[in-house]
Parts: C-alpha cells; sequence; structure tokens
C-alpha cells in the first residue's frame, strides 16, 4: 500500500487471499514471475488474477473516498440549509 493507504502492488491482494505466510519471493524482487507459494495446501493464482485483484481493491479504495467525500458535502449542504454558516460548520466540525 501507498503511504494513503491504497494498494499499489500484488502482495496486497495476495495477503488478503489467505492468513499467515503462504507466499514469498526467495529473496528476489517481488514479482509475479518469481512469485512461490510456501503452503502447500494453497494454489498460486495467475498472474491476471492478480492483476484483476490489485485492481479491484483500487477501485474499492477509490469508490470509499468518493463515497466519504459525497457524505461530506450533503452533510454540511444539511447543515448549511438548517441555517448554519460555513464558518460554524468548519468551527464545529471540522468539515
Amino acid at each position: 500500500m501507498d503511504i494513503n493507504g491504497r494498494p499499489n502492488h500484488i502482495d496486497d491482494y495476495l495477503k488478503q487471499l489467505h492468513r499467515g505466510q503462504w507466499f514469498g519471493y526467495n529473496g528476489q524482487e517481488h514479482t509475479y514471475a518469481n512469485l512461490v507459494i510456501l503452503d502447500d495446501t494453497k494454489t498460486k493464482p495467475t498472474e491476471q488474477e492478480c492483476t484483476d485483484g490489485l485492481a479491484q481493491l483500487q477501485a474499492d479504495h477509490d469508490q470509499a473516498i468518493t463515497d466519504k467525500e459525497t457524505k461530506t458535502a450533503s452533510a454540511k449542504q444539511k447543515l448549511q440549509d438548517l441555517g448554519l454558516t460555513v464558518d460554524e460548520i468548519k468551527e464545529a466540525f471540522g468539515i
């Protein structure tokens, strides 16, 4: 994940598939080509599954941020509709 918590590597996808240290890279660069499965009860996902899984995690993260921004804007507007000023809202709620 990047510093903002957005998934940015196939590791982010792989970590959510199973618990524990079930995959690794044998000390090599963290790329799909170097991916090894350490737990013989688990199967190696395809490269496409990793790519698609990461893309879905990113889309979910981005949507959650958008949803939060939308809800914040809606709440702010509702408070303004009730008669609070922008300064009052900001002071009381930090939005």
